[in-house]
C-alpha cells in the first residue's frame, strides 16, 4: 500500500508535552531508499527534533526504516536529514530557537499534492507538569460537559 498523499508519520505526544507557537512546512532531501520507505509508511518521528548545524536547519533522530527491495543504496535509519526552507524561515527559525527555552518539534511528516515530503515543524516551549495537568483537566471537563448537553437534548 502506496501513500500517495497525505500524512506518514505524526508526532503525537508533541502537543501534549510542548505549546506550540507557530508552525511552519519545510522540504526534506532525501534518498530514494528513504522516500520508497515513507510511502509506505515506515517512519516514526515521535523522538525527533530539529537542530541546527553548520548554517543550516536538520532533522534529527527521525526514523525512517530501510527499504527492503534496495540491494546497494540502503540508508542509514536515524541519519540527520536537512530541511529545506528559505532563507528568511531559516533566519526566524534560527533566531527563535537561540532564545532560552524554545525548540523545535516535528508534529506531521506527509506527502503534499505534489508528491513531496514535507515535514511541519512547530516552534514549541516545553510544558510543565502542572500545565500538563491543568490541560487534562481541561479535556476531561470538556468531554464531560459535551455528554452532559448530549444527555440533556434527547
Amino acid at each position: 500500500m502506496f501513500i500517495k498523499t497525505g500524512s506518514v508519520s505524526k508526532n503525537r505526544k508533541a502537543r501534549f508535552n510542548y505549546t506550540i507557537i507557530k508552525t511552519i512546512e519545510a522540504g526534506l532531501v532525501l534518498t530514494g531508499s528513504e522516500v520508497k520507505s515513507l510511502r509506505l509508511g515506515h517512519a516514526n518521528i515521535s523522538e525527533s527534533y530539529a537542530a541546527a548545524e553548520k548554517g543550516a536547519l536538520y532533522l534529527m533522530n527521525a526514523h525512517i526504516t530501510t527499504y527492503k527491495q534496495s540491494s546497494f543504496f540502503k540508508h542509514n535509519e536515524t541519519a540527520p536529514r536537512k530541511l529545506l526552507l528559505h532563507k528568511k524561515e531559516m533566519k526566524e527559525l534560527l533566531g527563535s530557537i537561540a532564545r532560552k527555552g524554545y525548540t523545535l518539534i516535528p508534529l506531521d511528516l506527509y506527502f503534499n499534492e505534489k508528491g513531496l515530503a514535507k515535514v511541519c515543524l512547530g516552534i514549541a516551549i516545553g510544558k510543565t507538569h502542572a500545565d500538563k495537568r491543568q490541560a487534562q483537566k481541561e479535556r476531561e471537563w470538556n468531554r464531560d460537559k459535551q455528554r452532559i448537553m448530549t444527555f440533556k437534548n434527547k
